[in-house]
Parts: structure tokens; sequence; C-alpha cells
């Protein structure tokens, strides 16, 4: 009993450290949180992922049935989505395709995905990013399928970051990637395995083959990129990847009618 309350006791404390760090959602905890604890977490992130996704379902059910057009659906749900993360991977998407874009060589690469302005490179990729986002839902057209979409995007997203982190190694001697290490082989495989599970509870077998075949595919061309690049990873390129594969799995739920 004592081994099951302690089990329980660490499941939710990762759940606690997913959430603080993933979003912005006010909770309480007394010391800082540390990349060691992050990667120990990561494990946990579909599910936060999940989290994430239900505020923009809510949203997107809110605004549906005030009789605003999907338009306006999809772009309000995306908007809360954005809200709860505190554009954490946005963040990352734009630095990385400016300094990848931008750069000379990888030590100038890096210095400009540490630069806390946005270039045309970021901007650009942001900009697609919002409207494939907000597109791919709109066409959904309704409270269900798009609430579908948005967990499984959220979740399935999330799902490949560990095994990113455990296959790249860090691109810097120090961050928060550095200081996190290597996640560990448990908690890579939890992570994939619910993020299987969300996948075909919300999308079914067909989307859920159509977007775990992509999302290896941008994963293994993102860590030949990274290595390319800057010679590693860092939290900007983790960042690049949950967004890019957000919608991929967007785009998978209207190939497949979800």
């Amino acid at each position: 009993m004592a081994d099951a309350d302690t089990w329980l006791r660490g499941v939710a404390a990762d759940l606690k450290i997913g959430l603080l760090f993933s979003t912005r959602f006010p909770l309480p905890h007394a010391t800082p949180i540390g990349g060691a604890d992050i990667a120990r977490a990561s494990w946990a992130l579909p599910v936060v992922g999940a989290i994430i996704g239900l505020v923009g379902a809510a949203i997107y059910w809110i605004a549906f049935h005030l009789d605003l057009p999907p338009l306006v659906d999809a772009g309000l749900a995306v908007a809360a989505t954005l809200g709860a993360t505190g554009c954490l991977h946005e963040d990352g998407l734009a630095d990385t395709f400016d300094g990848f874009g931008g750069g000379s060589g990888p030590e100038r690469k890096l210095e400009i995905m540490r630069d806390s302005r946005i270039g045309t490179y970021g901007a650009c990729a942001l900009a697609m990013s919002l409207l494939l986002r907000v597109g791919a839902l709109a066409s959904l057209a309704a409270p269900g399928p798009a609430a579908l979409a948005l967990i499984a995007a959220h979740s399935g997203a999330r799902a490949i970051l560990p095994l990113f982190l455990a296959l790249v190694p860090p691109a810097r001697p120090d961050g928060l990637s550095a200081d996190a290490g290597r996640p560990s082989p448990a908690a890579v495989m939890v992570a994939a395995l619910l993020g299987i599970v969300l996948l075909l509870a919300s999308l079914g077998p067909a989307g859920s083959v159509i977007a775990l075949l992509w999302l290896l595919v941008v994963l293994w061309a993102m860590r030949w990129l990274c290595l390319r690049q800057i010679g590693g990873q860092t939290g900007d390129t983790a960042g690049a990847l949950e967004q890019i594969g957000e919608i991929i799995i967007l785009l998978a739920a209207v190939a497949s009618g979800a």
C-alpha cells in the first residue's frame, strides 16, 4: 500500500511539473523546476497536451454555440491554446527558423536563436503555423471533430518530444536542454504509448496511422537538420518540432474526416 501511495504521489508530481513547464496555469509549487525535473516528467507531456487541447475545445464549443463562423471558432480555439501555453512552442518555432535561416554557421545560428527579437524567417514560420492550424480546424466545422483533433494534435505532438531529446544530444553545454539531460528510456516509451492511445481514441485507426507515419518522418528530418545545422538540439528546436507535429496531426484529422 505504501509503495502504491509513493507511486501515485510521483505520478501526480510529474503531472504537476509537466503542467507548470508547459502551461501558464497558476499551480502552487514550493521549489523551482530544474532541467532534471522536466526530463523525469517528460512522460506526462501527452497528458498535459490533452488538457491543453481540451481548453481549446471548450472555447471552440462556446464560439460554435454563439453561432460564430467556423473560421472564428477555430481562431478563438487556437488563441485559447496560445494563452494556455504562453506561446512556449511558438517561440521555439520562430527562434529555430530565424537561426537556421539567418545564421552562417552553428555558433551564429545558436546566437540568433537566443536573441529575443523575431526576424523574417521566424515571422513567416509563425504565420504559416497559425494559418494551417486555424484553417484545418475551421474545415472540420463542428465542435466534436474539432475537440478530438485538438486533443490529438496537442497530445501527439508532445508525445514525440522525449524521443527527440533522447536521440539528439544538446547543441550547447549550457541551457535547459543541457541541464535536463536525455529522458530515460522508460519516459520515452510511456510518452510514446500515451500518445498512440490518445491518437487512436481521437482520430481512429486511419487518421492515427497517417499522423504517426508523418510524425516519424518529421522527427527524423528534424534530427538530421539539427545535427547538420547546430550539432544537436535545443529547447527551441523541440518547440519547433512540437509545432510541426500539431500541424501534421490536424491535417491528418482533416484528411481522414475525423
